[in-house]
Formats: C-alpha cells, sequence, structure tokens
C-alpha cells in the first residue's frame, strides 16, 4: 500500500499540475477564439465596406467613360464642325483666286491690245510720215 501511496503522492499533484495546465491552455483557447471571432468580424465588415467602395468605383468608372464618350463626340462634332468652315473658307478663297486669275488674264489682255494699239498707232505715223515725204518728193 505504501507504493500506492507513493505513486499516489507522486501523480496527483502532477494530475493536478496537468488540470491547471490544461484549464490554463483552454482558457487561453477560448480567448484566441474570442479573439478570432472578433477579426472575422472585423475581416466582414471590412469586406462589406470593399464591397460597398468597390460598387462606388464602378459607379465612377461609368460616370467617367459616359462624360469621357460625350466630350469625344463633342470634340468630334466641333472638329467635323471646324472641317466644314475650312472648306467652306477653301472654296471661297479658291473662288477668290480663280477670279483674280481671270481677272489678271483680261488686263493681260488689255495690256497687250494696247501695246499692240500702241505699236499699230506708231507704224501708222511712221507709214504716214514716209508717204507726206514721197507725196513731198513727188510733188
Amino acid at each position: 500500500m505504501e507504493l500506492i501511496q507513493q505513486i499516489k503522492d507522486f501523480l496527483i499533484p502532477e494530475l493536478d499540475a496537468i488540470r491547471q495546465e490544461q484549464s490554463a491552455v483552454r482558457d487561453r483557447l477560448n480567448a484566441i477564439d474570442l479573439h478570432l471571432v472578433d477579426q472575422s468580424r472585423r475581416i466582414d465588415g471590412l469586406n462589406q465596406r470593399i464591397d460597398e467602395t468597390n460598387k462606388r468605383i464602378d459607379k465612377v468608372h461609368d460616370d467617367l467613360l459616359a462624360r469621357i464618350d460625350k466630350v469625344h463626340s463633342d470634340l468630334l462634332a466641333r472638329i467635323d464642325e471646324t472641317n466644314n468652315r475650312i472648306d467652306k473658307v477653301q472654296a471661297d478663297f479658291i473662288a477668290r483666286i480663280d477670279e483674280t486669275h481671270r481677272r489678271l488674264d483680261r488686263l493681260y489682255e488689255v495690256i497687250v491690245r494696247r501695246d499692240e494699239h500702241v505699236g499699230l498707232e506708231n507704224w501708222v505715223r511712221e507709214l504716214d510720215r514716209r508717204m507726206n515725204a514721197l507725196e513731198r518728193k513727188a510733188a
């Protein structure tokens, strides 16, 4: 019996120590579990906020794309309008240049005819002078 008592004396304090350690481990595990539940709740909250933020980002993205499309469309319309105005100004400018060319051609014709006329006048005067000289010589 004494051996049993010695075993009891040796094992009971060890078992009590193990029970205390087990209780401390259980308490620590419960605290960790509570902490994990709290962290899980926080993560769920963050995920919800991230989802809301993503929805807002998607809305801003869609709005921005719509604005960009409108600006692009407006710019194309303004470019087309400007091109039409440029084409009209160019057509008017070409018409004016063509008119100026016609006027210059007409002026050249007038100058050439005037020069021809002056040349003919001088030639007629010279012929008249020669004829008068011949008439005086003949008389």
